[in-house]
């Protein structure tokens, strides 16, 4: 089994939840005993048999050493059980269900916790583990075990249901190591990769912009027939030529193939290249007119084909396809296949004001299409954004809109969200902070977002918290009801006053002469860039002069830590120079 460590320097977490003071009539231990055990099902699977291993390891870690022994003996008039995978009635538990709802309950002694699905059972595990003994999975590489001599209760009854049943954040810290572990301790079940069955494994939607994939732009020479017509020609490196029945037919056949290949996934992509460049033929037009003249139309009109062409020999499995940029209005005559997933996605809404804000004239737009897709659309996927893609380091003060967003897309049945986050590097602001907040929202948005963030702050900030939650409150009181700011947000823009950057500036060096490791220290340093960053854009020749910019790329280069997305660093460093 992996090593779980105990950071003593955020030994303050035992005082996060009145709970874990919990003293009852039955004792789970005390004083370095246990008459308990934990039961599992003889034909567990293997998220059970996870799930009953790291219990049994938590509770040694939080008892000072008491070790549950584990058995599939179930005595049916026995006491001090903690049964995994079993509900006290022996209800029928459903492993092929996409909701991995959960439950955690004690009949007298006995304690039992069980889910649907996959890892519902783990799930329930790792919530008790959360709720009852105050465990805590910040970050990959920071887990908050709590010491405690005894934990007792009189009774346990909860029960937890997803508010959708694919989520996923792709930061890149959970993309490297013990990330998928962290996925599975704090209920993120989709990635773009295949994972370890050990904890569940993850749903996988396969790919995105992949039409190119299968009609190559390599191919242009020979057929520019393929491709879109601009300005009355044919271009290379835009759109298909949707219109065009070889083209349908090259999608239909290797999409086809490629799910024998790889037939693990559930959804497959099948979507627009990333470009404007959708065709203008008289053919294409043609079709989009019977569809409300929507460039969606035709999008959907072609991938209803593939879709049908693919149920044939795997009616599991689904097509998705973007509803995205020119193509996000929803068409009119024509609705998705029953094995059509559509992907809408928010890039142009405002993050600076919840999608319901009435009074945000910009994500009123959004919502109407998000309506409009949700009455037509058999299954809805929204693929998200959580971070500045223009200035990655930069303040993004959007932690207002995370849980209204995830409601209102809820509210709109849809079945996954994926929330794109700073994926090619570390060093986005608060990126641990936001990761850890996103995955609790996505699992329930009916959360208040201010508690989870003091949470996290007192629980992984230790001695700094104080000057941190100070910092973060000053980032979220740059929102005003006129203030607008979408995804690219450049270092001028007028959210980001200079008397902001002086106090912050001054807040984030106190934290980090409070520090009193070198691990703390970095951790506030890793803040401190976004302020670093910040004045060493706005105020280049000054930076440079005191030293600021000299600090900002030796703590970039440490920490691995891209300015702007797709521009590595060291070009980002050059540019800094240059302007």
């Amino acid at each position: 089994m992996r090593h779980f460590s105990i950071h003593r320097t955020l030994l303050v977490a035992i005082c996060l939840m009145g709970c874990l003071m919990a003293q009852g009539k039955h004792f789970l231990f005390k004083n370095g005993k246990s008459s308990y055990s934990i039961i599992l099902r003889p034909t567990a699977d293997a998220t059970e048999k996870t799930a009953a291993s790291e219990l049994q390891e938590y509770i040694r870690q939080i008892s000072g050493g008491v070790t549950l022994p584990i058995s599939t003996e179930l005595k049916k008039n026995g006491k001090n059980q903690i049964v995994i995978g079993v509900s006290p009635n022996d209800d029928a538990i459903d492993k092929n269900s996409l909701c991995e709802d959960l439950t955690y309950e004690s009949q007298g002694s006995n304690i039992y916790i069980y889910g649907n699905g996959k890892r519902g059972t783990m799930y329930g595990v790792f919530t008790f583990l959360e709720n009852e003994l105050g465990i805590r999975w910040y970050t990959p590489k920071c887990t908050v075990v709590p010491q405690k001599k005894k934990w007792g209760f009189d009774k346990l009854s909860h029960s937890e249901h997803p508010t959708v049943n694919m989520r996923q954040c792709n930061y890149y810290t959970t993309a490297r190591e013990n990330g998928n572990v962290w996925n599975a301790h704090n209920k993120i079940n989709m990635t773009f990769g295949l994972s370890d069955e050990k904890y569940g494994g993850t749903e996988v939607y396969w790919g995105c912009h992949t039409m190119p994939i299968f009609v190559s732009f390599d191919l242009f020479d020979e057929h520019p027939e393929f491709f879109c017509m601009r300005n009355g020609e044919r271009k290379k490196d835009g759109q298909l030529c949707l219109s065009n029945p070889e083209v349908l037919k090259r999608c239909k056949e290797g999409m086809l193939a490629h799910i024998r290949r790889n037939p693990h996934f559930r959804i497959y992509s099948l979507s627009q290249a990333d470009n404007f460049d959708f065709c203008e033929c008289d053919e294409c037009k043609a079709i989009e007119a019977q569809y409300g003249y929507q460039h969606s139309g035709i999008i959907v009109w072609f991938v209803n084909q593939v879709a049908d062409y693919i149920k044939e020999e795997f009616p599991d499995k689904f097509i998705g396809t973007f509803a995205y940029q020119y193509g996000r209005k929803p068409p009119v005559g024509i609705v998705p296949r029953d094995n059509v997933v559509i992907r809408l996605c928010s890039i142009e809404c405002c993050y600076a004001h919840a999608m319901d804000d009435p009074n945000c004239e910009q994500n009123k737009a959004f919502v109407d299409d998000l309506n409009q897709w949700a009455s037509i659309a058999p299954h809805l996927f929204i693929w998200d954004y959580i971070v500045n893609y223009m200035q990655y380091m930069a303040p993004f003060p959007n932690f207002n809109v995370l849980a209204p967003n995830i409601r209102t897309l809820r509210d709109n049945h849809a079945i996954g969200i994926f929330d794109e986050a700073q994926y090619q590097s570390n060093g986005a602001d608060f990126q641990d902070l936001r990761l850890w907040v996103s995955a609790r929202l996505l699992w329930n948005p009916d959360q208040e977002v201010e508690p989870l963030v003091k949470d996290f702050i007192d629980g992984y900030y230790g001695e700094c918290a104080g000057e941190i939650w100070k910092y973060y409150q000053m980032c979220q009181a740059l929102v005003t009801p006129d203030r607008h700011f979408g995804i690219y947000i450049d270092e001028f823009n007028p959210t980001f006053p200079d008397s902001f950057l002086e106090e912050g500036m001054q807040v984030l060096n106190n934290a980090r002469q409070m520090a009193k490791s070198d691990e703390m220290r970095d951790r506030v340093d890793q803040v401190r860039l976004q302020i670093l960053y910040l004045k060493s854009a706005r105020h280049g020749e000054e930076s440079k002069a005191d030293g600021t910019t000299e600090e900002l790329i030796t703590l970039a280069r440490k920490y691995n830590a891209m300015m702007r997305e797709g521009e590595p660093l060291e070009k980002g460093i050059q540019r800094m120079y240059d302007e």
